[in-house]
């Protein structure tokens, strides 16, 4: 498969969510083609150089998106909002002229495993944030039993930094997410515990 890339300074899980201003050419011109063909294209996280002028350097794994809304801006600008749907791997890049990358991409399955019991508190965490902060999906119970999609919402949520957001996204298996970001919590939590006293 074969998408036009957007190379970011931010992490978009599967099914989440991502506003976006354009202002260059080669990305408005990208997602024109996007709306007109009903195809999507590719969020990947910039290892290293800036979102706009010459072309990043970026993580080989991203987020495959389609613009589920879009609008022109008071200052003229084109403002989207994209969906994540599927997590790929970068195959093949190459540079058009107008310096947009385009890339062979593999897609990858998302495993659809249901929460086991010791992971619960994953998913009361979750429902916790939800709640408190009036999150749209708090009308989709159901899916607080999905392993996949409660580890993509607390990655998305937490206050992790980019980097460990990049990790969890490589990681395929949600369990072993699930791991990774209690790690990170315990850390977070002991240097919060040591400003204290």
């Amino acid at each position: 498969m074969k998408i036009p890339l957007f190379p970011l300074n931010t992490v978009l899980f599967p099914e989440g969510e991502l506003q976006l201003r354009l202002f260059e050419p080669r990305y408005i011109d990208m997602v024109s083609e996007c709306l007109r063909t009903d195809a999507g294209f590719g969020i990947c996280l910039i290892r290293d150089g800036k979102e706009a002028g010459q072309p990043a350097d970026f993580f080989p794994m991203g987020t495959y998106v389609k613009v589920i809304d879009w609008d022109q801006m008071d200052d003229g600008l084109l403002g989207i909002t994209v969906k994540g749907e599927q997590r790929f791997r970068v195959e093949h890049k190459e540079l058009q002229a107008d310096k947009l990358c385009l890339a062979e991409v593999t897609l990858l399955d998302e495993d659809d495993e249901l929460l086991p019991v010791s992971y619960q508190g994953f998913s009361d965490l979750l429902k916790e944030i939800a709640y408190r902060y009036e999150l749209p999906f708090i009308d989709e119970p159901e899916r607080f039993d999905e392993a996949s999609w409660v580890s993509d919402r607390l990655a998305e949520l937490l206050p992790f930094d980019i980097a460990a957001k990049q990790s969890l996204l490589e990681m395929d298996n949600a369990l072993n997410r699930f791991d990774y970001m209690q790690a990170l919590l315990e850390k977070i939590d002991s240097g919060q515990h040591a400003h204290d006293s």
